[in-house]
């Protein structure tokens, strides 16, 4: 196990902090020595030791990039490496570092110093005891087993080198660290939306809980289904209280702008997001959306597969994919009169970007997009971003839409959600979106385009539905490649990337009904080319129609991707496991 050893080196720093802050009033006294006394003998101390915690959560371009790299529902420049046949194994493997648990663990342990009063303490060692159960559920979700410590060990100690512990014992002490967090949490408020409080730490629970409870029913062979329901329930208990606390809502101050207003907004909007990485332009700290999604280059153009864009409803509540025909609709045609989450976020009909001040329509441009379903969710309108990491909107890392989500899943594998639950979730959710039909009842029938193209093994009605909003409300978050795995549907992962259905070839094609034509697909290049056009070339891979002359976009097609069921966990790195043979692999990465 690798660990480096940094508690001299942050004593100093913290020590250093706080004797800075001590020369303003002569008659505290300085502290000349970065002993423990310097860090664990005041409030400000604690807080500077545990503020460091914070740089364990997910950086500023992590939730979006994390489902362009790895998910089912969009296409890419290339296969992923952890997809594609022998380019993934120990040796590429990362993620096996513990130098955050010891810090965290070397606070819990010393944060006892009667200085400070008890409560306050509490405070701060619920606080490392989020951080604690945060840093073990990414490692369980990533690894499996792995060894636990509640305590910091030094370099010597032999615990270092001991195998792995059960799943069952991480879990249960994750949910017992988060249960001592939500207890003695003393800040319950926050309108920055970038502190911990005892309501993201219960959205946490949430979350943590779902993924182990639907892992276990699913994951069969860890042979854990039995322990499932006390997992599910703690799921659905602890969005119960976010939701019961009245303190967050869902966003509807922008109208049907509502749900985009959450991802390009400067502050996070406190009504709905709970936890977010904020920007800063005093601090030089933005996001790169708009050159990731705008970018021939920079980004992997991800770009939504049309399965995926199909399972946004009709406003009625219907499925687009109960229409008869929907198969040959064009684009200019198949995006109206849809749920409006399609609009904001992707480039649609009357979508405008601002061009020196003026607004520009801006259909899907296919220099950036492999499909045509290019993605505006978190870019901003004003091109001005669009040259480096420049963005200024703040992304969020929980909203209370997840908690929603969450509830209602949780109570649907239960088994006892009801009309009313699906009301206030659900129903919630399509009614902000525009829908209007299916707001109050659970739903009866399963969708067979669902059951066909995602979940072959589901045959509850309302667990499918509720499938298809989490897809749809939490896309390009962060969440899908851990949805795929706890359902045990990672062999979605090799869906075919299908774009836009184009009726012919050497036609133009107005892509938002402007009047203009936007794009051209050929397999021999018209002698004459119109500069505003963009001409694309679907005459051989890695870019044909289906039916060679008309049909589906379809991107690298030839491209090989691979799913077996051992990759449902990462392997062990190949120098880790050197370090302490005690690990073991896990199955069938040797």
């Amino acid at each position: 196990m690798r660990i480096t050893i940094k508690q001299p080196a942050l004593l100093v720093a913290l020590a250093g902090l706080l004797f800075t802050a001590c020369t303003k009033n002569l008659e505290q006294t300085p502290v000349s020595t970065a002993d423990k006394n310097a860090v664990f003998g005041s409030e400000d101390g604690l807080k500077l030791y545990t503020n460091s915690f914070y740089n364990m959560l997910p950086d500023i371009n992590t939730p979006f990039r994390t489902d362009c790299n790895l998910s089912d529902y969009g296409a890419v420049t290339s296969v992923p490496d952890y997809l594609y046949p022998g380019s993934f194994s120990s040796r590429q493997s990362t993620g096996w570092t513990w130098t955050d648990l010891r810090n965290i663990n070397y606070f819990i342990v010393n944060c006892n110093n009667p200085a400070v009063s008890q409560a306050v303490r509490e405070n701060y060692i619920g606080l490392a005891r989020f951080f604690r159960a945060y840093f073990y559920f990414e490692k369980v979700k990533r690894f499996g087993n792995v060894p636990w410590y509640n305590t910091p060990l030094a370099v010597n100690d032999s615990a270092l080198y001991k195998g792995r512990d059960p799943r069952t014992l991480i879990m249960d002490s994750v949910v017992a660290d988060l249960d001592y967090a939500a207890s003695h949490l003393t800040v319950t408020d926050d309108q920055t939306r970038s502190l911990i409080t005892k309501w993201v730490v219960l959205g946490y629970k949430s979350r943590i809980c779902l993924f182990e409870g639907t892992f276990r029913k699913y994951q069969t062979k860890w042979e854990l289904q039995s322990t499932a329901t006390k997992f599910l329930q703690a799921a659905a208990d602890a969005a119960k209280q976010v939701m019961e606390s009245g303190r967050f809502s869902l966003n509807t101050s922008a109208g049907n702008m509502s749900y985009r207003n959450l991802f390009i907004s400067t502050a996070p909007v406190a009504a709905e997001i709970m936890l977010a990485n904020v920007t800063s332009t005093s601090l030089a700290k933005y996001n790169d959306a708009n050159w990731y999604f705008t970018s021939a280059t920079y980004g992997p153009r991800f770009s939504f597969t049309r399965t995926f864009i199909n399972t946004y409803l009709k406003l009625d509540g219907t499925p687009f994919t109960s229409e008869a025909g929907y198969k040959t609709k064009v684009f200019v045609d198949e995006v109206k009169g849809r749920d409006l989450r399609l609009q904001q976020t992707i480039r649609t009909g009357d979508y405008k970007r601002i061009n020196s001040g003026t607004a520009v329509a801006a259909p899907p441009v296919f220099s950036y997009t492999y499909t045509g379903y290019q993605p505006i969710k978190w870019c901003l309108d004003d091109m001005y971003y669009d040259a480096g990491a420049l963005n200024i909107n703040s992304v969020a890392l929980m909203r209370y839409a997840e908690m929603l989500l969450n509830y209602a899943e949780a109570q649907a594998e239960l088994g006892v959600i009801t009309a009313s639950d699906w009301t206030t979730t659900i129903g919630a959710l399509r009614s902000r979106a525009g829908i209007t039909g299916g707001l109050n009842a659970l739903p009866t029938v399963v969708d067979t385009y669902l059951k066909e193209n995602y979940y072959t093994d589901i045959t509850n009605p309302v667990i499918m539905e509720i499938r298809r909003e989490r897809g749809i409300e939490l896309t390009l978050e962060g969440f899908r490649f851990a949805d795929l795995i706890r359902w045990k549907h990672g062999e979605l992962l090799k869906q075919t990337w299908n774009g836009m259905y184009i009726p012919a070839l050497d036609t133009p094609m107005d892509l938002n009904g402007d009047g203009k034509m936007d794009v051209y697909f050929y397999t021999t290049a018209p002698a004459n080319q119109d500069k505003t056009i963009t001409y694309i070339n679907v005459s051989a891979d890695p870019q044909r129609l289906t039916n060679g002359t008309s049909g589906e976009l379809l991107w690298l097609n030839n491209g090989v991707r691979e799913w077996a069921d051992y990759k449902y966990i990462y392997p062990i790195p190949y120098a880790d496991l050197q370090l302490n043979p005690k690990l073991g692999q896990n199955p069938d990465w040797n």
